[in-house]
């Protein structure tokens, strides 16, 4: 007898999908690139320095010996830092940030080497990589996860329960006379109240039976 498999996992499927895998890694990687423009636009220009693609794009700019080199590295961190919220929003799946993270500084690496013609010759280059994944792998895995065991509130109030009213009567003093629970399976009501016999001939009525007739 051939073995069952188990079925996927609801939403496996989709969240999978190479489609969607496509779109989250150029999403993810364009959001990277444009929060890094802006850094470092806004250093530069602050810094008084001559505003270049090669801040951005270049391994050669990122240098250990100089100030602009240690300048773009902090960026570059500060960058991977706001990444983590790229990967919340788009990713939001802890088990799939090492995947995403990867792949996005190797499309970085590929980008870099065919803008300078070359791969990186630089040891700052890629220990910043090196740091920029690390951080961003380690409070990606720890904001996802966060944020999957989050309670859920499903909504809906707590409201006082009302009173269910049927076809019990009322009471002398004004108050709902409530007839005990009505046993399906044996056909009367338990308690005093009236019923039917399981044979459907006709009605009786429980009374309460006095002590001497009791014990008679």
């Amino acid at each position: 007898m051939p073995r069952r498999r188990r079925p996927p996992r609801p939403g496996a499927l989709a969240d999978l999908a190479p489609g969607r895998l496509l779109t989250q890694i150029v999403a993810l990687q364009a959001a990277f690139y444009v929060s890094a423009a802006i850094l470092i636009l806004f250093t530069a220009l602050v810094a008084g320095k001559e505003v270049r693609l090669d801040l951005l794009l270049s391994w050669r700019s990122l240098r250990g010996d100089t100030t602009v080199g240690w300048t773009l590295g902090l960026v570059w961190m500060l960058n991977s830092l706001i990444s983590v919220v790229f990967i919340l929003l788009l990713i939001a799946r802890s088990k799939l940030v090492p995947d995403f993270t990867l792949t996005l500084h190797f499309i970085h690496l590929v980008v870099t080497s065919f803008y300078s013609h070359g791969l990186p010759r630089n040891w700052f280059w890629w220990a910043l990589q090196a740091a920029s994944a690390a951080l961003m792998n380690f409070l990606g895995i720890w904001a996802c996860q966060w944020r999957e065991l989050r309670p859920i509130n499903f909504g809906g109030g707590g409201g006082a329960t009302r009173p269910r009213q049927g076809n019990a009567g009322t009471s002398a003093n004004g108050s709902a006379a409530v007839e005990g629970p009505r046993d399906e399976e044996a056909g009367f009501g338990r308690g005093r109240g009236r019923g039917r016999g399981r044979d459907g001939a006709g009605e009786y009525e429980m009374v309460t039976m006095k002590e001497g007739e009791e014990n008679g």
